[in-house]
């Protein structure tokens, strides 16, 4: 059975994973283009039949750049760049969360809030010596263990056992006080989240209660356990702690940088050429080598000009070298290869492109609709856990306003900008980071010019937005019309 987003969905591992032998009769007719000149032809025919991808938040950003280069020096400095990569890294995280959501044709208005519950967790964990009991006081501090063990046992009846996993580990960790360890508080965020993303998608898929209204009731409860955590006006601070300051405010080693550049474009080279060329062998539809070597050395080439930008010197004194690739920016990386991986290369990524572009017809075919869909949210929350980390590691600390007014906002627009649809069904995980690259530049870029309002921080960011998910309705209205 086919979508009408264009996804097979079927009812078991064989049909919907396809031998190698159905794939190559379905597909021998059509190897795909063979090359650069019928590659370009196929992208162009996608672009007017609506799916313009990426393509219109890379524009966006080129000119963006152009403007903002013209308006201010500082705008392409070598400390701005590496600047605005810390400020798109906490945005990125919590965007790739949202892409599941989004995925699905649903939204999580709590994200934001819910990261900064993660992160207060965390860092009262830490301030205490791991006693978050004495943090919290006993009354919040079982409540939150209840909520917790809950949890569990919705994920346990969904049959979703790496949350149940993650969960209980964080329950653990809560109650035999081990989270003076900073990386087992690290662990305790993520799994607040998960436990956060439980509750919203048990809510949302087996109560029925829609997405809007439970995500915008834990929007304004999360505020106020945020202010019972840390009072008004107030923070705890973060910046005494080594490992998760350095995460987004310490750079790795000149070496290492162009180590892991080299690592990355040669395995990314390498399994796109392997994968090229074992499709065409068995028939099926591959992208041409050529359109795979020039991609590859483009990607190179800019991510190599990037890593030599950032390994240079851009300290102000010559008292110390400030140099090296963010590792917030590593961590962006590993995520992104993470997800991408499981929604391209996995039995679970096609059930969620399934169930975004055609509940019903996926819920016939077998698929457990009501499952995935709790998933995503718990994917959402997890990720806003440690989006959670990121954030109090770039500010130093946890303020009680943490998430509070536009990191939702930033993520849904950086997904959606980077050409994730706001209707379900189609979407990469690359877009959150092309758009929150898009998304962080309009207040880095605003803020060098002189004599600008803040105003038109929210104002631009708004009129992009409305762009995009304007773009989004008429390209899904195109092929409809035609």
């Amino acid at each position: 059975m086919t979508t009408d987003k264009g996804y097979s969905v079927a009812t078991d591992d064989s049909a919907l994973g396809s031998t190698k032998e159905a794939d190559a009769a379905a597909f021998s007719s059509d190897a795909g283009p063979s090359n650069l000149s019928e590659a370009f032809r196929a992208f162009v025919q996608r672009v007017k039949g609506g799916d313009a991808g990426a393509l219109p938040a890379v524009l966006g950003a080129v000119v963006l750049v152009i403007i903002f280069a013209s308006a201010s020096d500082v705008f392409l400095s070598k400390g701005n760049f590496a600047n605005l990569l810390q400020q798109a890294a906490q945005i990125s995280v919590l965007g790739m969360g949202m892409v599941f959501v989004l995925l699905i044709g649903e939204i999580d208005l709590s994200a934001g809030t819910a990261g900064g519950v993660c992160a207060a967790g965390m860092a009262l964990a830490l301030n205490r010596g791991g006693d978050l009991q004495a943090a919290l006081g006993t009354g919040v501090f079982v409540t939150l263990m209840l909520i917790m063990v809950a949890t569990v046992v919705m994920a346990a009846f969904a049959r979703l056992w790496i949350p149940v996993a993650i969960i209980a580990v964080g329950i653990v960790i809560a109650v035999a006080q081990l989270g003076s360890n900073q990386l087992l508080a690290m662990f305790l965020s993520v799994a607040i989240g998960t436990s956060i993303g439980t509750l919203i998608g048990f809510l949302v898929a087996r109560i029925g209660i829609p997405s809007f209204i439970v995500t915008l009731a834990l929007f304004l409860a999360w505020q106020g356990a945020l202010l019972k955590f840390i009072g008004t006006g107030a923070a705890i601070p973060t910046r005494s702690y080594d490992v998760i300051d350095k995460i987004d405010n310490a750079y790795m080693p000149v070496i290492v940088a162009w180590v892991l550049w080299a690592a990355a474009v040669l395995i990314y080279l390498g399994t796109s050429t392997y994968r090229s060329i074992s499709r065409r062998r068995e028939g099926l539809s591959a992208e041409p080598l050529i359109l795979v070597f020039v991609r590859g050395g483009a990607i190179a080439l800019i991510t190599g000009i990037a890593v030599y930008v950032l390994n240079q010197d851009r300290s102000r004194t010559v008292f110390a070298k400030i140099q090296g690739v963010p590792w917030a920016v590593l961590v962006v990386a590993v995520v992104f290869v993470f997800w991408t991986l499981i929604l391209t290369k996995t039995q679970y990524g096609r059930f969620l492109y399934a169930v975004g572009g055609n509940r019903e017809a996926a819920k016939r075919a077998g698929v457990d609709t009501k499952r995935i869909r709790m998933s995503a949210f718990i994917i959402c929350s997890g990720m806003a856990g440690l989006a959670g980390i990121i954030g109090a590691s770039y500010l130093g600390g946890v303020p009680s306003d943490f998430g509070k007014n536009t990191d939702v906002l930033y993520a849904v627009g950086a997904a959606v900008i980077g050409g994730t649809s706001l209707f379900g069904g189609r979407g990469k995980v690359r877009d959150a980071i092309i758009g929150a690259i898009v998304i962080a530049m309009i207040p880095n870029g605003l803020n060098l010019i002189k004599n600008i309002s803040s105003a038109y921080v929210f104002l631009v960011t708004g009129l992009v937005l409305l762009v995009a998910a304007g773009a989004d309705a008429l390209s899904r209205r195109a092929p409809q019309e035609d």
